[in-house]
């Protein structure tokens, strides 16, 4: 017998044999190369399409709008842009403007706007001027200083808006406060203000300018960089950092030397000038400077206690001590506290989010340095630098 026929015998011994057997019937065909299906399609990728496309168009719009109301009605210029905020309500028709110069003083433009500091302080000053119910103005202040040509045009916008008011209007009492640091540049913004507040432990003073370079021929030497340099005059290339030190003569150092002794000069004829007049409209209110300050004006960082002592601030106190002082000054009892802010622009967004596909990596060493330019004054604390 076969084996089949043995297989045959045996699987089905017992069973009905007019039953066909299950290994008569031919095996199903199975298909090797199934086409695999993909879900190809569907919502989800069409409708985050959509919605990137009306991010974009949202954008592009309101990038429009804010081009058209800068041009419309003085916009960005004037200062008309800026809203009143109530950070405090006490239910009063007299209003406080708080009016903040925060970090390092500069005059570069924020955010590709065309506003920068100077310009901000400025338009909030000429808004607190220009609203009657604005009776005085308290000028926080929390700065390690900045930029010489940034920090005066500041202090002449608040002296400006005491004496006669900027553009001719009514001057206000403007009284300023001092944050953690309220040094250098910091100071001379504050020295014209009729009154000044300082917490105990502020760290101000520095009234001093400086000027900063650095000289790296040694390093170019040591890697075998040599400069060519091709000027029209003997001192074209003054502040040059590939200048061998022996090349840097005697007259160059003190041209420099002379600018920023000039410089300082005016820093100390804007802090007379400011403590002397506000001694004077206080009427004797508040405290004078010393005979000697300017043996404190040589640089040195001091604390607010000291510089009540010295007379470069009125009062030890808070921002609170700053409110109640305005009001003394305005000659009222009570009054809501406003700021003016600049509104969320979708052009302001559009250039952050430009900004931060360029910016690229950064190292964050816990330190928020100031950027200096070689061959620029700045009143700027030393202590802030290094």
């Amino acid at each position: 017998m076969s084996l089949a026929k043995r297989v045959r015998f045996v699987s089905f011994k017992g069973m009905d044999s007019s039953l066909p057997p299950p290994y008569d019937r031919p095996p199903p065909v199975m298909p090797h190369d199934l086409p695999v299906r993909t879900r190809r399609g569907g919502w989800g990728w069409i409708l985050t399409s959509l919605i990137l496309a009306a991010v974009v168009v949202f954008l592009l719009l309101g990038r429009m709008m804010d081009s058209l109301l800068g041009l419309g009605g003085g916009g960005w210029e004037s200062g008309e842009d800026l809203e009143e905020v109530v950070v405090e309500q006490h239910r009063s028709p007299n209003k406080i403007a708080v009016i903040e110069v925060s970090g390092v003083i500069s005059s570069q433009a924020w955010d590709g706007s065309g506003r920068n500091m100077v310009r901000l302080i400025r338009d909030q000053l000429k808004m607190a001027q220009e609203d009657p119910d604005v009776r005085a103005v308290v000028l926080k202040v929390d700065s390690p200083g900045g930029e010489v040509m940034a920090s005066d045009d500041i202090a002449r916008s608040v002296r400006d808006f005491q004496e006669d008011g900027l553009d001719g209007g009514e001057g206000k009492p403007l009284v300023a406060v001092m944050g953690g640091v309220a040094a250098s540049g910091g100071y001379y913004v504050s020295a014209p203000a009729r009154w000044i507040v300082a917490n105990e432990m502020t760290i101000t003073g520095s009234i001093g300018v400086i000027m900063h370079s650095f000289n790296y021929r040694g390093l170019l030497d040591k890697v075998g960089l040599y400069p060519q340099v091709f000027k029209s005059g003997r001192l074209k290339d003054m502040l040059s950092g590939s200048k061998k030190m022996e090349d840097v003569d005697s007259e160059e150092k003190q041209i420099i030397q002379d600018m920023v002794n000039a410089t300082y000069e005016r820093f100390k004829s804007v802090v007379l000038e400011g403590r002397t007049k506000a001694w004077k409209d206080n009427s004797g209110d508040g405290r004078e400077l010393i005979s000697d300050w300017v043996k404190y004006a040589d640089g040195r960082v001091i604390t607010g206690a000291q510089a009540y002592e010295f007379g470069f601030v009125d009062e030890v106190g808070t921002t609170e001590t700053a409110v109640d002082r305005a009001m003394q000054l305005a000659g009222i009892s009570e009054a809501n506290l406003v700021e003016y802010r600049e509104p969320a622009r979708l052009f302001s967004f559009l250039n952050l989010l430009g900004e931060n596909r360029a910016r690229g990596v950064t190292l964050d060493l816990g330190l928020d340095l100031p950027r200096l330019e070689t061959g620029r004054l700045y009143f700027m604390s030393s202590t802030v630098l290094f």
